[in-house]
């Protein structure tokens, strides 16, 4: 089969021909991939960013947004069968630790992550994952429409959902970076609470889009972002700012549009946050990480897609033209979401 490997770091990966993936246990699940998200990610691996956190042995392949059809499953996997259309939880977790016992699918003692870890992703024609991670989805669904929620999607909705109490009418929530995730977080804030939402981009093509699709208002990246959303929260900020950038020093102008007493949700990453200790304390205020999310998180999102509230902007690619992809995502010509389809 065809599959897009990284060989070596800060060099662009290769289209190989490999052997397909086989069963390797009772619980496993090999997809026919449909549609394979190309995310930002992807480029920090690239990047050689993770490749200390996950020492992957090299050459793999990359691809953790994935959905397509079932093709094949060991003896003991009962949730799916062969020709199911599924959706693919990015971590698949075992299901018996503490962690799992709790719900909290990405602290899971014994997951692996294909296309991240040191496992096979789906950037390819198949991918090896389990029963757990595999969501149901309508068959006449089609994987290529919704595979980037399989991580931007769930990121994306798992910090709106943490947040969701605290967005009650009469607050303000703030969309820093309207891309391939935060386009995803707009639409859920939408669907999930009663909140004002105020986006925040560089790009006029991206605000455009998120009045589209939620926003109350929007606020371009340029310098006077921050007295900007002071300006329309009467000098407060937001009590929720969601920060899908976070980096180039976006990740400090999240925090200085944060309200007193409210939250800053780091979504993205690669910058550094520095803030002097004294504003936590006078401001009361909080910084939460968020990674990925749960199989509930992804199982709930699904609902919402499928009732038509949460809808991916996409551009598809060809299998074979994945650098094209990740050059257009690396140089902001992606608006939404960029899907390879083998």
């Amino acid at each position: 089969m065809k599959a897009v490997r990284v060989h070596e770091y800060h060099v662009d990966p290769s289209i190989d021909d490999i052997p397909e993936p086989k069963l390797a246990g009772p619980l496993d699940v090999i997809v026919k991939i449909g549609g394979a998200g190309v995310c930002r990610t992807d480029l920090h691996i690239l990047e050689g960013q993770w490749a200390e956190a996950m020492n992957p042995a090299l050459p793999y392949v990359i691809g953790h947004e994935n959905a397509g059809w079932v093709h094949e499953v060991g003896e003991g996997v009962t949730n799916v069968a062969v020709g199911d259309t599924v959706i693919l939880h990015p971590q698949p977790s075992c299901g018996l630790c503490l962690a799992c016992r709790a719900g909290r699918d990405m602290q899971c003692e014994n997951a692996f992550f294909p296309g991240l870890s040191d496992n096979d992703g789906g950037m390819a024609e198949y991918l090896r994952t389990t029963a757990r991670a595999c969501v149901k989805l309508n068959p006449d669904t089609n994987p290529a429409d919704v595979a980037a929620l399989a991580d931007a999607g769930i990121t994306a909705y798992h910090a709106v959902r943490k947040a969701v109490p605290s967005l009650y009418p009469g607050t303000t929530a703030v969309v820093q970076g309207a891309g391939g995730l935060g386009h995803i977080g707009i639409q859920a804030l939408a669907a999930l609470t009663a909140t004002r939402i105020i986006v925040v981009d560089r790009n006029p093509d991206a605000l455009a889009l998120a009045k589209q699709i939620g926003a109350d208002e929007t606020v371009q990246a340029d310098g006077n972002h921050v007295e900007a959303v002071k300006d329309l929260t009467d000098g407060k900020g937001a009590d929720v700012v969601f920060d899908f950038v976070a980096e180039q020093g976006a990740e400090n102008d999240a925090w200085q549009m944060t309200a007193p007493a409210g939250s800053q949700y780091i979504i993205g990453y690669g910058g550094e946050v520095r803030i002097p200790t004294l504003d936590f304390v006078a401001g009361e205020k909080n910084i939460i990480g968020n990674i990925v999310g749960t199989y509930n998180d992804l199982a709930e999102l699904m609902v919402l897609a499928q009732a038509g509230k949460v809808t991916l902007h996409t551009k598809q690619y060809p299998l074979d033209a994945a650098l094209d992809a990740l050059h257009d995502l690396d140089a902001g010509r992606v608006r939404g979401r960029a899907i390879l389809v083998p």
